[in-house]
């Protein structure tokens, strides 16, 4: 075993500084938001953004929380982040093992086909009509889900890392009488899970931030989702923000600002408490589709 020299454990010493001090400098901004969130309007308009809270309020949460929409908002989101990325894994994994294999007659043709789509698009009008007038998806939660269950961005990513998959796996599995299905679900799937975290992850990002979907086709307000729940408190604080500007309010300070705080915290805090889970996964899978196919 090689002994480390003084000289090496200084530079060791001074990557773990530089790295700790790294992660602190990313936190600041993290936390300068929370802080902000728990001031009153006036310090922040006063004093600008902090670190700690002062003149401490949770007037931007009760605002966000005082009605009950919210947690309708909060379960149609879950419902959606969940139910949405496991069914486009499964569909996304389902098209591009198939395109990954040599073997699959005019795969090139339907590649050509999804990176097409990527290119062109029929448009919000071709979209709207599609999804509104003769799909009936209107004022449906599906409508948050089927018309992104497959993304060509990452159904390509997801190919090539079947690719780089090698192929005896599924050659010898074939010689001891293996189908295309058993190998699969028993010897692709669970040798492919840094892929399917880190594309998982896309997709739960994808879905917990959808709003523009809801915006267009979805007018009952038990179905909206938080994110455009949320745009529309913000909207509404703005609004109330210049009527009191107009309206002479003393002492009262409509809380935009720190709403805007309030809802961030509000709407990335689930996310963040999920990657922990999935870093390990997400590290490994950073080079997925790296790999020439």
């Amino acid at each position: 075993m090689i002994k480390e020299g003084f000289s090496d454990r200084v530079l060791k010493a001074f990557i773990y500084l530089a790295l700790i001090l790294f992660a602190a400098y990313c936190l600041v901004p993290f936390i300068t938001v929370i802080g902000s969130s728990f001031s009153s309007e006036s310090s922040i308009l006063r004093d600008g953004y902090t670190l700690w809270p002062r003149e401490f309020t949770l007037d931007a949460y009760k605002l966000i929380f005082e009605d009950s929409t919210i947690y309708k908002a909060y379960g149609v989101t879950i419902f959606v982040t969940v139910v949405g990325t496991v069914l486009a894994m499964v569909m996304t994994c389902a098209m591009a093992y198939p395109l990954g294999v040599k073997t699959l007659k005019y795969r090139n043709w339907i590649n050509f086909y999804v990176y097409f789509t990527m290119l062109f698009h029929g448009g919000l009008v071709a979209n709207y009509l599609l999804i509104s007038k003769y799909l009936d998806m209107k004022d449906s939660i599906w409508v948050l889900i089927i018309p992104a269950l497959i993304s060509p961005w990452n159904m390509f990513l997801m190919r090539n890392f079947f690719r780089s998959i090698d192929e005896s796996l599924a050659e010898s599995a074939k010689i001891d009488g293996a189908n295309d299905i058993y190998i699969f679900y028993k010897i692709m799937l669970p040798i492919s899970l840094p892929a399917l975290a880190t594309v998982g992850l896309f997709y739960a990002m994808a879905f917990w931030n959808k709003w523009f979907e809801a915006m267009l086709y979805i007018s009952d307000e038990s179905l909206f989702p938080l994110q455009y729940l949320i745009m529309r408190i913000m909207s509404n604080a703005d609004f109330a923000n210049q009527i009191s500007s107009q309206v002479t309010l003393p002492g009262y300070v409509v809380p935009t600002f720190t709403t805007r705080l309030a809802t961030t915290v509000v709407t990335i805090g689930p996310i963040i408490f999920l990657y922990p889970f999935l870093q390990k996964y997400f590290v490994k899978g950073l080079m997925v589709g790296a790999v020439k196919g």
